[in-house]
């Protein structure tokens, strides 16, 4: 029986993937490569952008060999992160500076001192932070020698990751990027739709250098016939999250995705209006379809999963992340451990780059199940610092939260989750949401899905979760973490 089959390169911050699917949302095939990071000062994160290419190369390759009948291809990626390359020969002139990078904080600060941020987010939705594109950008072109006479030459591209790899696998015929991966380069106004000329100016950055937008189902260009046995169109792309939210099939107002990977993001849709967050939540574009602007509030949290990854890694407390949920569950709480895991600063709703992790409330007592604990207790209550936030925004509590990503195998960190919300938690049959949204922006692309409800048809859950905590230890849990967090930030 003949299938409808897309691949979907879903190139991540700590691998590059490549996972192939068929129409009703089934995983077929998947290969992956592990991508390093460098840490060349403290707060700055790069990763070798040649590294990135060949390693999504290679998976593409891989899944094909068995897979080769694929309609079409469907791009995901991690956003923010920057690469600027020569586009005579698709060499990049440095590393690429991932959206963790932190070394341009102190600029930041001072345009936030002149007064320019209040414009920035009533035209970006974004608030001044290192995290987005355009300080990353205007920090490559006054360092790194020879850029800005190659920009003046009309030879320097800039791109996100999904630009670049587009680049690549057309072999440099097209320059293109999607609306959601825009929208976060702090250089796109998400009202209008277009590179911002007054925003261009502020950073210094030339426009001859940008891509062009397209809809996130779009004509993005056709693989070059010297990579694979065939040529493929590329079809649909989305930065990760907003990927992840189009695989949840969060297509009507007040539905809100939560993705636990390296960090946490969570995206509510809040329909065709652009609406500012009065509570440092920022306003992005969740998806653009024939021409039409569907906007989400995001609230950012930089480290989630990454945090157990810490725990394994550099404190050696477990060999393997899973068995941190056996760990936490070996204790029956914290005594009063909280884990706050702001390794390259706080994110929404606080947003202080200068702040560093923190372990409180340590005692003769603690062991390591009740550090583990206290990690994983963190993602519940950083997701309700963001879920206040939404709902102050919006005036809307969502009836069920749908999560995916890495971390949400761990049934204990779920199941917390649900409590600290005191909101029911659904997660979905196929957890590579975030793939999965790239594959089906690609089925739409190819005509094989008709419209948003053949992905909502598709969609259906493997775990259920409750809330289970009285409200009393609720609260008293999460005042516990809100005076932690007051105390790191004073």
């Amino acid at each position: 029986m003949m299938q409808n089959k897309f691949l979907a390169i879903d190139q991540g911050t700590t691998s590059s993937r490549a996972i192939v699917f068929n129409d009703k949302g089934d995983m077929l095939e998947t290969s992956q490569k592990e991508l390093r990071l460098y840490y060349p000062q403290n707060g700055w994160v790069e990763q070798n952008a040649d590294e990135i290419w060949q390693d999504t190369y290679a998976c593409i390759k891989d899944v094909l060999k068995k897979h080769p009948d694929c309609k079409a291809f469907g791009i995901t990626n991690q956003r923010e992160t920057t690469i600027l390359w020569d586009k005579r020969n698709g060499e990049p002139v440095y590393n690429a500076i991932v959206w963790q990078d932190r070394r341009t904080a102190e600029y930041c600060a001072g345009l936030k001192s002149k007064g320019h941020e209040e414009r920035v987010t009533d035209k970006t939705g974004l608030l001044l932070d290192p995290y987005f594109s355009a300080t990353k950008i205007k920090w490559i072109l006054d360092h790194v020698e020879g850029v800005k006479h190659l920009a003046e030459e009309g030879h320097l591209a800039f791109g996100t990751v999904d630009c670049y790899l587009i680049w690549k696998l057309t072999n440099g015929a097209r320059h293109v990027t999607d609306a959601t991966n825009a929208c976060r380069t702090m250089l796109y106004n998400i009202r209008t739709n277009q590179w911002d000329q007054e925003l261009l100016g502020l950073f210094g950055i030339p426009e001859t250098i940008l891509p062009e937008v397209l809809d996130n189902v779009a004509d993005f260009g056709t693989t070059s016939e010297t990579l694979f046995a065939k040529q493929y169109q590329i079809l649909g792309v989305a930065g990760d999250q907003q990927a992840a939210l189009i695989g949840q099939a969060c297509f009507e107002k007040g539905m809100v995705k939560s993705t636990y990977g390296t960090g946490c993001f969570s995206l509510m849709n809040i329909g065709h209006d652009y609406k500012k967050s009065d509570n440092k939540l920022l306003t992005s574009i969740g998806y653009r379809l024939n021409g039409q602007t569907t906007y989400v509030l995001e609230g950012s949290i930089f480290i989630a999963g990454a945090a157990i990854q810490f725990l394994r890694d550099n404190m050696g407390f477990f060999s393997n992340a899973g068995e941190s949920e056996a760990l936490a569950n070996s204790v029956e709480g914290t005594h009063g451990v909280y884990f706050i895991p702001a390794f390259t600063g706080l994110g929404a709703p606080y947003w202080n780059p200068d702040a560093r992790g923190a372990i409180m409330g340590l005692t003769r007592d603690t062991t390591r199940a009740h550090i583990t604990r206290a990690a994983l207790e963190a993602q519940a209550y950083q997701t309700q610092d963001l879920m206040s936030a939404f709902i102050k925004d919006t005036g809307v509590k969502p009836n069920v939260l749908r999560v995916d990503g890495g971390l949400v195998a761990n049934k204990f960190m779920v199941q917390f989750l649900s409590d600290i919300l005191d909101t029911p938690v659904d997660i979905p049959s196929c957890r590579e949401t975030t793939a999965l949204g790239a594959a089906y922006l690609a089925a739409l692309g190819s005509g094989v899905f008709k419209n948003l409800e053949d992905i909502s048809k598709n969609w259906n859950v493997s775990s259920h979760f409750n809330p289970e905590m009285t409200q009393k230890n609720r609260d008293h849990h999460y005042a516990g973490w809100r005076s932690a967090v007051d105390k790191l930030r004073a």
